[in-house]
């Protein structure tokens, strides 16, 4: 079954430095048939004005990767991690035991605009722990990469939770196809552009959930970027 989270359907928020949506219940907004699936928690897509950011706050026992599709997101932390992210890098966090952090735009013109995603561990209390990492373009190009594992395989970022994460850019008609195991759902975001999925339309910021399947077709509409959870 492939159930669709349609992008107008999500929560969200401008707060004039902040405009956020919300695929799943995430501060003030609040829906019950949709606090998450499976391990996913948090998946929003933020856009923050020049000069403005997330200051320091804290957290804990979470798995939080970002990726930034245009502009720069400037990252600072309290185990002294200090970068700067760009258009096509991931930084992952596990929050273990706690950390502090902040996130800003450092650009004086250009807004950032990024997912952030949020996935329940499955160990609590590590010690907390810092990854960027930006993939050859090659390897998503037509092609599921793995980016992220329990791990960390294929040189893919580590993350202390059962689940797998793809990128992929499809150019307009290519297909990919995944093979979901027993027990095993699926997520399938769209980053940008549109495709079908296994015969369902999604298009920029829409959602899927894929549940009793044992396969998926992905085909680009037109040119597409896609991120693909394999989850529990």
């Amino acid at each position: 079954m492939i159930t669709i989270r349609k992008a107008e359907d999500r929560g969200h928020a401008d707060h004039g430095w902040l405009d956020t949506n919300h695929t799943f219940s995430f501060a003030s907004y609040r829906d019950p048939e949709h606090m998450g699936f499976r391990s996913l928690r948090v998946m929003n897509e933020d856009r923050v004005a020049p000069g403005k950011g997330f200051g320091t706050h804290a957290h804990d026992n979470m798995e939080i990767i970002s990726y930034v599709l245009s502009g720069a997101l400037e990252h600072k932390d309290s185990m002294g991690n200090g970068e700067v992210l760009r258009p096509g890098e991931f930084q992952r966090i596990s929050a273990g035991s706690g950390i502090t952090h902040s996130e800003f735009n450092p650009s004086s013109e250009e807004p950032v605009h990024f997912y952030q995603i949020w996935l329940v561990p499955n160990v609590r209390d590590i010690q907390p722990s810092y990854q960027q990492r930006e993939f050859d373009k090659g390897e998503k190009l037509n092609r599921l990469r793995l980016v992220a594992s329990p791990d960390g395989a294929d040189g893919s970022l580590s993350i202390h939770t059962d689940a797998d994460v793809y990128l992929s850019h499809l150019a307009a008609g290519s297909e990919v196809g995944f093979d979901l195991q027993p027990g095993r759902h699926g997520w399938l975001q769209v980053l940008s552009g549109s495709v079908a999925v296994s015969g369902n339309q999604l298009s920029t910021s829409d959602g899927a959930a894929i549940t009793n399947e044992d396969s998926v077709s992905i085909v680009a509409s037109e040119d597409a970027e896609i991120m693909l959870f394999d989850l529990t």
